[in-house]
């Protein structure tokens, strides 16, 4: 039922604004307990159920899920339609039950979803394919949906900062963009010309090819030591992209997560050395 649905996105919101980790537009976690990162998923509903598994967030209260770029990719209606936001319900409902471990950060698709603007994957505009495919599910309450949609991907956080000075987001400004960027986004409140081009959200969830000097001066300003991204495609499920960069892709079956302690500083090594295949869980 529409209004079911509708109230589900409420609910999501009214987690993402509550989440007691949540300061402004960051997550700010705590030097303990532990924490499981996805790269982008983009409806791969296999490896969102992997994530899930692995984090056995029942059994360790103390741990920390953080998801993105839900949206996007994956099964289709019978006329093309992009069916991911069927997967976001299930994040939201996974989210819901662990208000305080699940945390979705804002990715690209997610900014372009909010601004209504194009955003292309394999060929095809996914914005209209994700609006025409909830038109169908949804008949005339089809636009009140993608409203309540839009409105919870814009209550999602930019960021999670860590205590051990690990910084999850879904991108970085790129090294151009780095210039134009205000930081003063992750304090105030958020607006919509922010995911706008070029706003602060947007530049951080579009940019890529980072130099080592725009990821030190970034690393300086954030004040952390590390980063985890999404958003750049990676074949192999990872790549180290510099000195103080891994990226992730949880979209297809090389995909990998990424396990963190916490309670203890980390090197880009060890970041390494805690990639686990999510192909390996059953």
């Amino acid at each position: 039922m529409p209004q079911t649905t509708i109230d589900l996105l409420n609910k999501g919101i009214r987690a993402n604004q509550t989440d007691r980790f949540r300061r402004a537009n960051l997550i700010c976690l705590p030097g303990q307990g532990s924490l499981v990162v996805g790269g982008d998923i983009h409806g791969h509903r296999r490896n969102f159920e992997r994530l899930v598994t692995h984090a056995r967030l029942a059994d360790h209260p103390d741990r920390h899920l953080v998801l993105q770029e839900i949206i996007h990719g994956g099964p289709e209606d019978e006329a093309g339609g992009c069916l991911s936001y069927q997967l976001l319900f299930e994040a939201i409902r996974l989210k819901l039950r662990f208000p305080d471990q699940v945390h979705l950060v804002m990715g690209n698709h997610d900014t372009a979803m909010i601004s209504s603007s194009e955003v292309m994957k394999n060929g095809k505009e996914m914005n209209r394919a994700m609006t025409l495919a909830l038109e169908r599910q949804f008949g005339p309450a089809g636009p009140d949906v993608r409203l309540a949609l839009r409105q919870f991907l814009f209550s999602q956080p930019l960021a999670v900062k860590c205590g051990n000075r690990l910084w999850i987001s879904h991108s970085l400004p790129n090294d151009r963009g780095a210039d134009e960027f205000d930081a003063g986004v992750f304090e105030r409140e958020l607006r919509l010309s922010d995911c706008e081009k070029p706003g602060a959200a947007y530049l951080l969830t579009w940019g890529r090819r980072h130099s080592q000097e725009a990821l030190n001066r970034m690393a300086a300003l954030l004040d952390v030591d590390l980063f985890v991204l999404g958003h750049q495609p990676q074949p192999n499920g990872w790549s180290q992209a510099g000195e103080n960069l891994l990226i992730l892709a949880s979209d297809h079956n090389h995909g990998c997560l990424l396990q963190v302690d916490l309670s203890k500083p980390c090197a880009i090594a060890e970041l390494m050395q805690s990639l686990t295949p999510l192909a390996s869980i059953a």
